[in-house]
Formats: C-alpha cells, sequence, structure tokens
C-alpha cells in the first residue's frame, strides 16, 4: 500500500489490520517501521521522526512474506486464486533458479559429448592434435583461472583454519581427517583387488590389443624407493616461491648402451631436477605449520591470522565469479576429449570389462562405502549432503583435477551444507593433495589386470605389496589430471612388471581419471562432513571464522 502524501498521521486504510501491541514480535505490513538506525544504534532511537519509516530496514524477503495480507483484500480476486497448479509450476521455478549453476553445467557435459559426436562422425579424417586444441582453448582458459586460485586459496584457508584453532584442537581435526584419508584409501584398494580378482579383465584381452599398444610409449625410468624418497623430501621444500611452480623428482639416467652387465636399472647413475608442477604436499606442509605458530602467538599473531583469513575470503568471492564459467568450459573441456579419444570401438571391445571393473569399483567405494561411513559417524542419509556437492561433482568430471576444484568443493561445503570453515578449509585441502580414494584402487586394479593380461599369477605376497604400494602412490600422486599413470609406475615395479605396460590401458584412461577424480572430491567432501560432526564439542568452545 502506498499514500500519495506521507503526513505525521496517515488516514487509516479499508480493511488493515489491527496494529499489534508493542509487546508483539512481527509489525503488520502497513504499521512504522523502524528505521535501521534505530535496530543498531542505542542512541538513535531516544530521537523519533514526525514521519514514519517504512519497510526500509526490512528485506525484500521480509516484503514477500507481509504481501499475502494486501493480496488477500485486493478486489477482484477470489480465494484460492493462484494456488493448485500454478503453485506446483512455481516450486519448480523456484527449484531450478536455486540450483541454476548445477543444471547448465550438466547441460554443458550433455552438450559437450553431443558435440564432439557429431564433430567426430561429420569429419571424413580424424582430427588433428591442433584443430583439438582450437576446440579446446575455451576450456583451457577456464581451467587456468581455476588453477590459478589454487595456491593463494589452500594457503591461506589452511593457515587460517588452524591458526583459529587450539594446538591440541588442531591435532584432534587433523588426527580424525588422516584416519579417515588412510581407511577410506586402503578400503579403496581391497575394494579394487577383490573385484579384479573376481571378474578377470585381463583373460578377455585379445593379443591383437597387446601387440598394437605394446612398445606405444615410452616411459621414464623410475624406482620405488627414489619414488618415495623424492615424497618425503617435497614435504620439506628448500624454497617456497620455487614450490610454488615446480617440486623435486630424481631422474635416473641410463647407459648409452645396455647389455647383461648394466641392465639393473639400480646400478644406473641418476640425478635431479625440479618438474613444471607445483609442489603442493610441501605448501601444505609449510601452511600447518604456520597456522599453528599463529596460533601459539596469540594477540600478537592477531594481524597476520586476520591477514589470511581475508585473503582466503577474497579467494572464495574470486572463486564465486569463475564459477559461474563453468558451463562454457566444461562444454568445451569434455568435447575436446571426445574429439582426441582413440575409437570407441576398441575401447568397448577390447577394453570394456576393465573399464567396467574399475566402474563397478569406483561406484561402489564413491556412492556406498564412504557414503556408509557417513552414516555411521553423522546417523544422517547422505543424500542431500551429496546432491548439495553436485556442483563440485561436475567440475570434478569436467576438469579430471581435485586441485581445480578445490575452491568449487569448498564452496559447496560451506553454503550448502554449512560445514564450519575451520573445517572445510583444514581438511580439504589436505584431502585434495593426500586422499586419492579412486586413484588407489584404479591402480590395484589396472596393475593386477596387467598381469592378467600377460597371464602371470600374483601370490599373496605381491597382492598384499601391491595394496601398500597404490596406498602410498596414490598419496604421493599430483592432484592434476592423470597423474596416476604417473605413479602406475611405481606400483608396477613393485610386482616386477614392465613400465611400458602402462600403454595397455591408455585407451581408456583419459575417461576413467575423470570419474575416479570425481570419487577423489567426493570422498574428501564426506570426510570434510564426518570430521565436522566428531568435532562439534570442540568447535562450540571456539569463536568462529568469518
Amino acid at each position: 500500500r502506498r499514500h500519495p502524501v506521507q503526513t505525521a498521521n496517515p488516514p487509516p486504510l479499508r480493511n488493515s489490520p489491527t496494529i499489534p501491541s508493542p509487546s508483539q514480535s512481527s509489525p503488520p505490513f502497513d504499521t512504522e517501521i523502524p528505521s535501521p538506525a534505530s535496530r543498531y544504534n542505542t542512541t538513535s532511537s531516544q530521537s523519533t521522526s514526525s514521519h514514519p519509516v517504512l519497510y526500509s530496514s526490512y528485506s525484500l524477503s521480509t516484503l514477500y512474506d507481509r504481501t499475502e495480507v494486501v493480496r488477500m483484500e485486493e478486489p477482484g480476486r477470489t480465494e484460492g486464486e493462484g494456488k493448485g497448479g500454478s503453485s506446483g509450476a512455481t516450486g519448480i521455478f523456484a527449484t531450478m533458479k536455486k540450483n541454476l549453476l548445477p543444471v547448465l553445467t550438466v547441460m554443458a557435459v550433455v552438450g559437450g559429448v553431443s558435440m564432439g559426436f557429431i564433430l567426430r562422425t561429420t569429419s571424413s579424417s580424424k582430427w588433428t592434435p591442433r584443430e583439438v586444441m582450437y576446440i579446446q582453448f575455451p576450456g583451457d582458459l577456464f581451467l587456468r583461472m581455476l588453477k590459478g586460485l589454487i595456491i593463494p586459496l589452500l594457503v591461506a584457508s589452511v593457515t587460517a583454519a588452524i591458526g583459529s584453532l587450539d594446538f591440541s584442537l588442531s591435532k584432534k581435526i587433523g588426527g580424525r581427517a588422516v584416519l579417515y584419508y588412510v581407511s577410506t584409501t586402503l578400503l579403496a584398494v581391497i575394494e579394487g583387488i577383490i573385484l579384479v580378482l573376481l571378474i578377470k579383465p585381463g583373460s578377455r584381452v585379445s593379443d591383437v590389443l597387446k601387440e598394437d599398444r605394446k612398445g606405444s610409449v615410452m616411459s621414464r625410468p623410475v624406482t620405488t624407493a627414489d619414488t618415495l624418497l623424492d615424497l618425503v623430501r617435497n614435504l620439506f621444500p628448500p624454497n617456497l616461491v620455487q614450490s610454488c611452480i615446480a617440486q623435486y623428482r630424481t631422474v635416473i639416467i641410463p647407459p648409452k648402451e645396455i647389455n647383461e652387465t648394466n641392465s639393473d636399472i639400480k646400478l644406473w647413475d641418476f640425478t635431479g631436477e625440479y618438474t613444471g608442477s607445483s609442489n603442493v604436499l610441501g605448501l601444505v606442509v609449510f601452511s600447518v605449520v604456520q597456522g599453528i605458530a599463529i596460533a601459539q602467538m596469540g594477540k600478537v599473531g592477531k594481524p597476520l591470522q586476520d591477514f589470511y583469513t581475508a585473503l582466503g575470503e577474497a579467494m572464495m568471492l574470486i572463486t564465486n565469479w569463475v564459477i559461474w564459467l563453468s558451463p562454457i568450459g566444461v562444454f568445451f573441456l569434455v568435447a575436446a576429449k571426445v574429439l582426441e579419444a582413440e575409437s570407441f570401438a576398441v575401447m568397448v571391445g577390447q577394453m570394456g570389462m576393465y573399464f567396467l571393473t574399475v566402474m563397478v569399483g569406483l561406484i561402489l567405494h564413491g556412492f556406498i562405502v564412504v557414503p556408509l561411513i557417513y552414516v555411521v559417524c553423522v546417523k544422517k542419509m547422505p543424500i542431500k549432503f551429496i546432491a548439495n556437492m553436485g556442483q563440485a561433482i561436475i567440475t570434478a568430471f569436467a576438469t579430471g583435477s581435485s586441485s581445480a576444484t578445490l575452491s568449487v568443493s569448498m564452496g559447496c561445503l560451506e553454503e550448502k551444507n554449512g560445514i564450519d570453515t575451520r573445517v572445510s578449509r583444514f581438511v580439504m585441502p589436505i584431502g585434495a593433495t593426500i586422499n586419492m580414494d579412486g586413484t588407489a584402487l584404479y591402480e590395484a586394479v589396472a596393475v593386477i589386470f596387467i598381469s592378467q593380461v600377460r597371464h602371470l599369477s600374483l601370490s599373496l605376497t605381491q597382492i598384499i605389496s601391491v595394496s601398500i604400494t597404490a596406498t602410498m602412490a596414490s598419496i604421493g600422486a599430483a592432484s592434476i589430471p592423470q597423474a596416476g599413470l604417473v605413479t602406475m609406475v611405481m606400483v608396477l615395479d613393485t610386482v616386477g612388471l614392465p613400465a611400458e605396460d602402462v600403454s595397455l590401458i591408455f585407451a581408456v584412461d583419459w575417461l576413467l581419471d575423470r570419474f575416479r577424480t570425481t570419487v577423489n572430491v567426493l570422498g574428501d567432501a564426506i570426510g570434510a562432513g564426518v570430521v565436522a560432526h566428531l568435532s562439534q564439542k570442540e568447535l562450540a568452545q571456539l569463536p568462529t571464522i568469518n
């Protein structure tokens, strides 16, 4: 209702509701509403204005809630009008609007797959790498923006989260997170081994495929000992700036001529080099130590704590801007991957059982075993929790990178699932670095699959070695697309299989990489939910950040 002229005593409205007493909590729609100053400033309430302030201190949703009073009084409106069938349509549109971004991203995935198949079938020749690069270019820009947020978001989030906690509480939360990570990774490996031994997908691969793939790629020579030592070395970076752009690895130098006397790789010379990928694990360790130091400093460390808190919030805000570009980026990324994939007939015909084995394992672990852990610990069904992680799941599938999805995952946890920021910003960066359930399951299945292709029977001791090595390899795997292929060499070396056999699974790895990354991200998110629930009492004793 609007009056043409505001007066000190406006005329009464026809059929207006009775003005309640001051003791009532909710004023009617047409009554005087206090100004914002009177709500937040105790001194301003002593002075009154000659004109009432209408609506100014109420949100738009509050006005919507109160318009029902006016609608009931409007002439010509019959009782029940606007309800019934139209309310259902309104509810659907409201749900669509609330979940607009996930809906658009799903449509982008479907559209990208469709576009990829259309371009494949309409082209008379195979698409060249340069042509695929042109299609993928918008997706690469989106991926670059996400990756550019990883390091500042990771360092700021971990430091601010731990700095806001008591040291004893940090140990409890960290201990719960590590226990969850190790337990779920071991479960994933065991599930994969059981499935591959039962299904035996390697016995169904033809000799033609073995010969076609043999020698198609040369892998970097590596030993298990070097891989584990490099993992420990990267925990302690000598240069933090260098850690943002490179990580250390051991390089084995083969002799010019290999013969019977020098064929042992352990006798070859070696050196060290820095690769072009960030040392995320070292940055996480430094951030944890820095957060503990800030927490121990008390008031002296408060300015530094505020800085990292503000930096983390700024990175999350930028993430919210970037993520609205995800439908465009996802569309072109998926279309390009479909274009550069090898023959789908070969993939389904020759590698179908291997693909099926890995997929059954990933679905079993990601959507049955891990949710059961959530049910046992939280005493709630995880359906809504998983649904709220939809945007992160889709982004993980499109990018194939846990790190690139980190900012999206944290946003879904905090904004939709209500996870305490001190838990999400502590647990998720660590989980994105070391918790790779899908990768561990995949590597265990792949190694035994390759042994089946070669008609080799692994002993119980070798299977146990595969389990332990796959767990360690998944921790050492960089959270970047197809990093599992690199650590696969380490697991193959455990059972004495040649590194060149990795080429057997290249045909389907690009697609399985998307699914195992999705399981990795979902496992991290459910872990954050479990840790947050188990840490409720300790967190309630401390003030929240943000």
